[in-house]
């Protein structure tokens, strides 16, 4: 049986596995992202890749492709990185596919990760059966994607559903990590919430939004107004862009809804107190795929580059 290896870079930690052209993934490894320089980065994924191979040729199984998706918005034509922010902040201008290509002598595709993860959702997940759908990841930042007429759409730029950058709050002090201050990303994401969290409680700052978590879990009224008041700025700037676009349903994933109520109900409820009927009556679904789903999505591009 063939497979595509798909491979998940991410500011944290790089994954890959082998994956079937239905979806189905085997041989998973993972490991951590090596600082911010491209090079190590790149040979990370090229060692992780041969690491893969060989326990596929020692199964005898057949490797047809590599799909990518990574952090930053990226040329899918070329597979190049055109831009990126702090969490990989020397990406930009990457060459991914090419690189990967000379060293395997197999097709890659490249895609941003969040396009990825849409992409494995409308095939396999949430989003199966639908059209037209706009995806959230909401975790250490917030990533997006919008399929229209079963298609990804990209944008002229390469830059189509990147939500975090959204200005939410005019002359924000709080900056998000590409720099500026007001972004979405710097109000709403996890770490966000973590650092609003321990500002107010006067406490040393850190990114790490569990502790909040369970204060709030145990009644910390300072963590349940931070976590609502997140969800409230990101339910309305997405109810706005679902007036704009008008989606079948908005599919939000990420690490961020693992708080579950806390967050889902003031979220949900933000997006439906919008006035007009597109953001009132949207459906609201949870990301169904997890942490494979970029993996997935990847894999999947490269088979759709093989067909």
């Amino acid at each position: 049986m063939p497979f595509t290896v798909g491979i998940d870079i991410g500011g944290t930690k790089i994954s890959a596995a082998l994956v079937t052209r239905v979806g189905q993934i085997s041989v998973y490894n993972e490991v951590s992202t090596p600082a911010t320089d491209p090079k190590a980065v790149i040979q990370t994924v090229i060692t992780l890749i041969r690491r893969i191979s060989d326990i596929a040729a020692s199964q005898h199984l057949k490797i047809v492709g590599i799909g990518v998706g990574t952090a930053g918005q990226v040329n899918v034509e070329t597979g190049t990185v055109v831009y990126a922010v702090d969490t990989l902040s020397s990406w930009k201008g990457t060459e991914i596919a090419e690189v990967l290509s000379t060293a395997f002598a197999l097709p890659v595709t490249v895609d941003n990760d969040v396009n990825a993860m849409a992409i494995a959702e409308l095939r396999f997940g949430a989003g199966l059966g639908l059209t037209s759908t706009l995806y959230a990841a909401v975790g250490t930042g917030i990533g997006g994607a919008v399929v229209i007429n079963g298609q990804l759409w990209r944008g002229a730029n390469w830059s189509a559903g990147e939500l975090g950058h959204i200005p939410a709050v005019w002359n924000g002090e709080e900056m998000c990590n590409c720099g500026q201050g007001g972004h979405l990303e710097a109000y709403a994401a996890g770490p966000a919430l973590a650092r609003r969290y321990y500002k107010l409680k006067g406490l040393e700052i850190s990114p790490d939004l569990r502790p909040v978590a369970l204060a709030a879990q145990q009644g910390d009224t300072v963590a349940l107004s931070v976590i609502t008041e997140g969800a409230q700025i990101l339910g309305t700037v997405l109810a706005g862009l679902v007036n704009v676009i008008d989606p079948q349903a908005l599919i939000i994933g990420g690490g961020v809804i693992q708080l579950g109520d806390l967050w889902w109900i003031p979220f949900e409820k933000a997006v439906h107190e919008n006035p007009l009927p597109a953001s009132r009556y949207i459906s609201i679904k949870q990301a169904k795929l997890g942490h494979h789903a970029v993996i997935i999505g990847a894999a999947l591009s490269a088979w759709e580059k093989l067909t």
